[in-house]
């Protein structure tokens, strides 16, 4: 509505001048016309030729003599003149734009009236026309106002229509983060629209999934940290509480205490991973770079671990070649125990490992072969999230808590590399880490 009253009246305002100035010059072309016919024909009387053409070709005439008397059958001309402006066109002025304002309270049509001078046998004369109002005009303005009903009528039920298409996903929307906010990201928005809302609903969908997902990994999460402490804690209090038995042998009682020694390790070892994550999560993790040989340090690390895997009478095949690298050595270092050690945990008894490392332009492969237990495909997307365990019912004695892999994850991918895991299950499993030359910060 409102625009459609805008456009009235700036159309309004923008072309009435223009239309009163080709009204105003019509008239004034028309008249003079009336003059110069009735100057051309001699034998015309003035008045009778007057009032013959007044109402013809819509133009409506009115004549006044010199003491200002209107000569012709009275019409609404003459209750719109006033004596001023029958004066100076008596005088030999031409009159435009006259002023009817006041005549309107009267029903008075406004029309445009023009006043022209001339003379008749030395007498002065004012002849004023005017534009006869047209049926046909009437007509067609009524048709005009009825079709900005028309078009207000339907526009506005075009646009409550085309609001409540467009508002009623978007309170779906509103319902369903008022529902996330409590905690429910169980939200499924189905549309079949293509556009932006369309769009819109289709990623707050996925979204919702996402935040799903990770809220399900948070209380795995915590329950998984839960299991993980209340296990050596129940060890730790039971084989306390036997120790307070008077009549305990020697060889029980350091059997006893041999066991919560090795829990307590494990509630350090789980508190140092999960400090150790804790940080490498934190945004705009500073990495310490330094350039060193990479295949020296891979050499450190199996002899630092020589006592775990000559225990199990493991062959070590390791091809390294001579590689230079600019990254955070420590963290690497991490890396590659975490990798090695889970490698020496699931290779059975004289089984073999072969590490190999090599560069391809500015890139750098190092991969860790072991023929152990392997990892199942569908396992393997989610064996770097935390605490994920592939055999739920693999021997207890085997040591670790599940966040060895995330943190290798996580420091991969703060050095911008990568890592995949490949070999079927039952011939062992293949950890090869790519990682650029040059780390950048």
């Amino acid at each position: 509505m409102l625009s459609l009253v805008t456009a009235f009246v700036v159309s309004s305002f923008l072309y009435e001048g223009r239309i009163q100035k080709l009204i105003e010059k019509t008239l004034i072309l028309n008249g003079e016309k009336i003059i110069h016919s009735y100057q051309t024909t001699s034998s015309a009387d003035l008045i009778p030729f007057m009032q013959s053409l007044s109402g013809l070709s819509g133009n409506l005439l009115q004549l006044y003599n010199k003491d200002g008397t209107p000569l012709l059958d009275r019409n609404k001309i003459s209750l719109l003149m006033d004596s001023a402006q029958i004066e100076r066109v008596l005088s030999g002025d031409i009159v435009r734009h006259i002023d009817t304002s006041e005549h309107q309270n009267a029903h008075v049509p406004h029309f445009p009236v023009i006043g022209l001078p001339f003379q008749v046998n030395g007498e002065p004369y004012g002849l004023f026309v005017t534009v006869e109002k047209n049926p046909i005009e009437d007509e067609i303005m009524n048709s005009i106002h009825l079709m900005y009903i028309i078009i207000l009528f339907f526009g506005s039920f075009l646009i409550i229509v085309a609001a409540r298409y467009i508002v009623h996903p978007i309170l779906r929307l509103t319902e369903a983060t008022k529902l996330m906010a409590k905690g429910k990201f169980d939200v499924e928005l189905q549309t079949k629209r293509k556009d932006e809302i369309g769009a819109l609903s289709v990623s707050f969908t996925e979204m919702a999934q996402e935040l799903a997902k990770l809220d399900q990994m948070r209380q795995d999460f915590v329950s998984n940290v839960s299991h993980e402490i209340q296990s050596p804690l129940t060890s730790i209090s039971g084989f306390s509480k036997a120790l307070k038995q008077k009549k305990l042998s020697e060889e029980s009682r350091i059997h006893y205490l041999t066991i919560i020694e090795q829990e307590c390790e494990r509630l350090s070892r789980l508190s140092q991973n999960l400090l150790q994550l804790s940080y490498l999560q934190q945004e705009l993790h500073p990495l310490k770079r330094s350039t060193y040989r990479l295949d020296e340090q891979l050499r450190k690390v199996v002899i630092a671990l020589e006592p775990q895997w000559t225990a199990k009478d493991i062959e070590m095949d390791v091809q390294l070649e001579a590689i230079t690298v600019q990254a955070d050595e420590d963290q690497l270092n991490q890396v590659w125990i975490n990798l090695l050690n889970n490698s020496i945990k699931f290779t059975p008894v004289r089984g073999t490992i072969r590490i190999e490392a090599g560069k391809n332009n500015h890139l750098i492969t190092v991969s860790i072969t072991d023929n152990g237990i392997g990892i199942p495909e569908e396992e393997r997307a989610d064996i770097f999230k935390p605490f994920h365990k592939v055999d739920k019912s693999r021997d207890p004695s085997v040591k670790g808590n599940g966040l060895g892999l995330s943190i290798v994850k996580k420091i991969i991918d703060l050095h911008t590399g990568d890592i995949q895991v490949s070999g079927a299950p039952g011939t062992g499993s293949t950890f090869t880490v790519t990682l650029p030359q040059s780390i950048k910060s």
